[in-house]
């Protein structure tokens, strides 16, 4: 591989606490992301911006309104992460679809690949900058944007199944599935406007679980256990 995109779960990096942060869990991904980084690999990151809102879950706020909450609350993220990234002695740079001042600078392609081929890793932050589309939808469109080899995704569970597995504890986990029968069962590993434009533009998701030790390092050198979803 040669470039990644990266999606981190909110609530994963929140670890125990559910909410904010889990600093130790953070320093963690950092290290391995460095690692990759090390060998030469490009990675972008995405992050979902749960650990802090999830305004769908508001019936008192209007939707644009909680969506661009949302989006903040992924900005919020990407500054933290990409602080602890620079901690470890990587280089850094944050790309938003609108103006946030000083605090990240405007997405284009030619600028993420610009910081790539710098080594930087780049945070795709505030989503696609429109309400009605998740952060999943903006991890693929960004990963097609920037012709990604793969994107992997770093969740709270740690792969596929058939059904939820804290709902039913004989949920089966699939190593492998198409991204035509993920749509056909509506399996939700990203939301359907996600799966589709992945579907649509062929890009190939890892769905692995975070908390699992060294699980990006693992994932991106072939010793995978989570499910490959493929085009």
């Amino acid at each position: 591989m040669k470039r990644i995109l990266l999606k981190l779960s909110g609530e994963a990096l929140a670890g125990e606490k559910k909410t904010g942060f889990d600093e130790e869990t953070v320093v963690g991904v950092a290290k391995q992301v460095k690692q990759l980084v090390d060998d030469g690999i490009q990675v972008g990151i995405v992050i979902g911006g749960g650990n802090f809102w999830r305004g769908r879950s508001s019936e008192n706020i209007d939707r644009t309104k909680a969506d661009q909450i949302g989006m903040l609350a992924t900005i919020m993220n990407c500054i933290y992460v990409s602080e602890i990234f620079r901690s470890v002695g990587m280089m850094t740079n944050i790309l938003t679809p609108f103006e946030c001042g000083s605090f990240t600078k405007l997405f284009s392609k030619d600028r993420a690949n610009k910081y790539f081929e710098k080594g930087q890793v780049v945070f795709f932050a505030g989503g696609t900058g429109h309400p009605y589309f998740s952060t999943d939808t903006g991890v693929v469109l960004r990963a097609v944007e920037v012709e990604a080899d793969v994107i992997l995704l770093a969740k709270a569970i740690d792969g596929v199944y058939d059904s939820d597995p804290k709902v039913n504890p004989n949920a089966v986990k699939y190593d492998e599935i198409s991204i035509d029968d993920v749509v056909a069962k509506n399996l939700q590993v990203v939301d359907m406007t996600a799966s589709i434009l992945a579907r649509d533009n062929k890009m190939p998701m890892w769905v692995f679980g975070l908390n699992e030790e060294n699980s990006i390092v693992n994932t991106v050198k072939g010793e995978f256990k989570g499910t490959k979803v493929t085009v």
